[in-house]
């Protein structure tokens, strides 16, 4: 199940997380245990709030039915360029491999097609994720290309993959 995400959300997601920080910490660069503050988030969640009402931005809590804890979270950013979206996401450690976010992703990109000006959606997953690049395979993105980028966590190679589904 998604749902917008709010401020009020901070606790939950903090809570989230400070609990997947080893299986995060890898990947994000955000991974931090300043960051799996409820102040943190919350500010972070008010700064979310703004970017839905500014169109830039779009992110989702993903939960199991009747559950109340948070699975992962999933968000489209228009941060690519004209008539692109991203879609960026992270799972909670203790659902990581299950499908869920695979669900969440599909839901995502039919959201993202029917955006106004969006003609191509991108999922960018660093080489080594392995895990992570399974999703856009899955949902039928191709590789376009691999750019080189700075690596910004510690098992980050620097060659970034951009998946494309126009």
């Amino acid at each position: 199940m998604l749902s917008r995400n709010t401020v009020d959300d901070a606790e939950t997601v903090a809570e989230a997380i400070k609990q997947s920080l080893d299986h995060l910490r890898p990947w994000m660069p955000w991974a931090i245990e300043e960051n799996a503050t409820v102040e943190h988030q919350a500010a972070r969640l008010a700064g979310v709030a703004a970017g839905w009402e500014a169109g830039t931005e779009f992110v989702y809590l993903a939960r199991l039915q009747g559950d109340p804890v948070l699975v992962g979270m999933i968000g489209m950013h228009r941060r690519i360029g004209p008539g692109g979206i991203e879609i960026g996401y992270w799972a909670h450690a203790r659902y990581a491999g299950r499908g869920y976010m695979s669900a969440a992703a599909r839901a995502v990109v039919d959201a993202a097609a029917a955006l106004p000006e969006v003609s191509r959606v991108e999922i960018h997953t660093d080489e080594a994720n392995v895990r992570s690049a399974a999703i856009p395979r899955k949902l039928g993105f191709r590789l376009d290309r691999v750019d080189r980028v700075t690596p910004d966590a510690p098992a980050c190679t620097g060659r970034m993959q951009i998946w494309v589904k126009p």
